[in-house]
Order: structure tokens, then C-alpha cells, then sequence
């Protein structure tokens, strides 16, 4: 992975960060002012103050130019003890991009700046000659100094890095979680709409198709009407239960249509029969060696249904013809086949072939609809097992 610039992870100072950073820089330059300047003439104290001065302005831009700064602040804390404090904050700062090819030579240069302060511009009138044993101390001590500078500024570095690298992760567990609660919303919408199609359209499309055939019978007698319109009545009934449990699914609080009973292959005979006592002329014919599961049953049931639904939407009267072959080793092959017919009002979605594909790839199958001549055939294969 590669490495992140500092520029990316640096959070921006507010007010009371910059102002705390120049408070602790000033501690640190005015201890060693007090210790040093009460022997200096006024021209050199004066001095000292105008590089410290400039120092402590220049450091201010140290995130723009942190090589730079911190190299001025350092020559410039070589000849003036208030420069050290700013000295101190640009190694600091500079040190939290923990770059090494920053760090060793600033870090030279400031032990040079505190060897030349020591041993060239820390002489007083009176004080005698330096000793090899302080000389050695004095290194010793800015050693540490210098060390310490570095160390805290690494370290601040790393633990912004850390917390950046933190955000970052979060901010894409949230959005990769966002992303799939959306996936999963898309594909709950999808299979309530493939269920709401398989029940609700045959359902609806029966009732059209009966109402229709009521309205151009005029040969009926008033108990054959009731008959017609209670058979109306029944299935409308059926067709509003199947919508109360789709709504109660919607809203949370009903039965799941796909834990509820489902249809199975045994039911594939009652739905041909249902279609027939509607008025439909259907043959059937069922050459399947043996039982299939419960599940590939159900998509039978789904496949012979939307055919049916098809049939009576936009060929009403047209005879129908249901086969259904197949076996364990071979799979199931359904088909269905009508003439193509002169249409009805009874409005399509266009979506129950797009959910009968989807069920039948999510079985390990396949379907597929074509016209040959002036007949319109469906046609589905299902393995035995899924």
C-alpha cells in the first residue's frame, strides 16, 4: 500500500492550537533568556531579541515550508537564545511527517546550533575556560534534547496517522454498509414484486377474464348469472387475501410469503383446473417420471401459472396446451404453448417473465419464450435438484 503523504492526515490548528504551541515555544526561550541574559550589554540583548523575534514570526509557516523553517529557526537559535523556543517547535513539527531524509540532518544541525551556542556565544566576562568534562555533559544534554524533540514529534505523527487511517476506515464501513442495506432493499423489493406478480396477476386476470365473458352473455339465466358472479366473488376474495399478506409484509407485521404455504407440483393440477373452470380451453399433460422436490416444484407451479395468466390476458380463448416431461437424471422441462391472440384490456407489466427468469436462474435453470409461426411458446427447464 502506498504510503500517505503527511499532507493528508495533518488536522488544521484552531486558535487555541497555535496559540498554546507559541505559549510552551516562549517558556522554553525565555528560561534560557533569564539564565543568560542578565550579564549581556544592551546591544547584544537586543540583538538576541530581533532574531528571536523574526524566528517566531517564520515559524508560523512551518507546515508550508518545514525544511525551510526549521533550518532558519536552527541557524537562527545558533545566535540568539529566544530563537530557541522556535527552534523547538519547527524540529517538532518537522519530525511528525517522520521522514528521515528531513529529520537526520535538521536533527545535526540542531545539535551543532546548541554545540555553537555552548561553546561560542555562552561566554560571559570572567568565566573561565570550558573543562572536557562539561563539554561532554553539554553534548550529552543536547544528545537528549534533540532526541526528545524528535521522538515527540514522531510519535504526535503516528498517532495523527493512526486517527486518519481510523476515519478513513470508517467513512468505507459506512458507505460499504450503506451499500448493502441498499442491495438488500433492492433485492427484498424485487422478490415482494416477482410474489405480488405470481399471485396477484392470475388472481386478477381470472376475474377480468370471467367479468368480460359475463358482459357478452345474454343467453344466461339469472341463477347461471349468480353462479358466474359468485365464482367472480370468490376468487376476488382469494385475490385480496393474497394482497393482505403481500401488504403485511410490507409494513412488517404479516406472514412472509415465502414461509407461508407455497404451492407445490401436486398443486400444478388444481391450477390447470381452476384455468378450465374459468372458461379456458387447456390440455394437459403430465409425463414426469417420479415426484420433485419442494422447490423446483414450486417453480413449476410458477412457470404453469404465468403461462396461464399469459394465455388469458392476450389470448383469450386460444387453446392452451400445458406438457410437463422430465426426471431425475434429465430435469424438468415445461411447456407451454397458444395461439397468438387478438389481445385483451387487461393491462401487462411486462414483469412476469422478467421474474420467472429470475427464479428459474436462481433454481439452476433456465427460461425462454419465443414465436414460432402464430404460436407463442414458453419454455423452462429445471434441474431435479437445486
Amino acid at each position: 500500500m502506498q504510503q500517505r503523504s503527511p499532507d493528508d492526515y495533518q488536522p488544521r490548528l484552531s486558535l487555541w492550537g497555535h496559540i498554546w504551541r507559541y505559549l510552551a515555544a516562549l517558556a522554553i526561550s525565555v528560561v534560557g533568556l533569564t539564565s543568560s541574559a542578565g550579564v549581556w550589554p544592551e546591544w547584544r540583548l537586543a540583538v538576541d531579541l530581533s532574531i528571536g523575534v523574526v524566528a517566531l514570526v517564520l515559524v508560523f509557516w512551518r507546515r508550508r515550508w518545514p525544511f525551510a523553517i526549521a533550518t532558519i529557526t536552527a541557524i537562527a537559535g545558533a545566535f540568539s537564545i529566544l530563537a530557541a523556543g522556535a527552534s523547538a517547535l519547527a524540529l517538532v513539527s518537522l519530525a511528525t511527517r517522520r521522514r528521515w531524509g528531513e529529520i537526520i540532518p535538521i536533527s545535526l544541525l540542531s545539535f551543532v546550533q546548541g554545540m555553537f551556542w555552548f561553546a561560542v556565544m555562552d561566554v560571559t566576562p570572567g568565566k573561565g575556560p570550558q573543562t572536557l568534562g562539561v563539554w561532554g555533559l553539554n553534548a550529552g544534554v543536547n544528545v537528549v534534547v534533540v532526541a526528545a524533540l524528535v521522538a515527540w514529534g514522531m510519535y504526535i505523527g503516528s498517532r495523527r496517522e493512526l486517527i486518519a487511517t481510523l476515519r478513513v476506515r470508517a467513512e468505507t464501513a459506512e458507505a460499504e454498509q450503506s451499500l448493502r442495506v441498499s442491495q438488500a432493499r433492492e433485492t427484498e423489493r424485487r422478490r415482494i414484486a416477482r410474489e405480488m406478480h405470481d399471485v396477484l396477476a392470475h388472481r386478477i386476470s381470472h376475474i377480468s377474464m370471467q367479468a368480460g365473458a359475463l358482459s357478452y352473455r345474454e343467453d344466461l339465466s339469472a341463477d347461471q348469472v349468480r353462479g358466474q358472479v359468485g365464482a367472480i366473488r370468490d376468487v376476488a376474495h382469494t385475490a385480496l387475501e393474497d394482497l393482505r399478506t403481500v401488504l403485511g409484509v410490507l409494513r412488517g407485521t404479516g406472514e412472509d410469503p415465502e414461509t407461508a404455504p407455497q404451492p407445490t407440483y401436486a398443486d400444478v393440477c388444481r391450477l390447470v383446473e381452476e384455468a378450465r373452470t374459468g372458461g379456458m380451453n387447456v390440455d394437459f399433460e403430465d409425463e414426469v417420471e417420479g415426484t420433485p422436490p419442494e422447490t423446483i416444484g414450486r417453480s413449476i407451479y410458477r412457470v404453469v401459472q404465468e403461462g396461464i395468466t399469459n394465455a388469458r390476458k392476450h389470448a383469450p380463448g386460444a387453446h392452451l396446451e400445458v406438457t410437463l416431461r422430465g426426471s431425475e437424471e434429465d430435469g424438468i422441462t415445461v411447456d407451454l404453448r397458444n395461439r397468438l391472440g387478438f389481445g385483451s384490456n387487461t393491462p401487462g407489466s411486462g414483469l412476469g417473465l422478467i421474474g420467472l427468469s429470475e427464479r428459474a436462474d436462481l433454481a439452476g435453470g433456465r427460461l425462454g419464450h419465443r414465436t414460432e409461426k402464430d404460436v407463442f411458446i414458453l419454455e423452462a427447464w429445471l434441474p431435479w435438484g437445486q
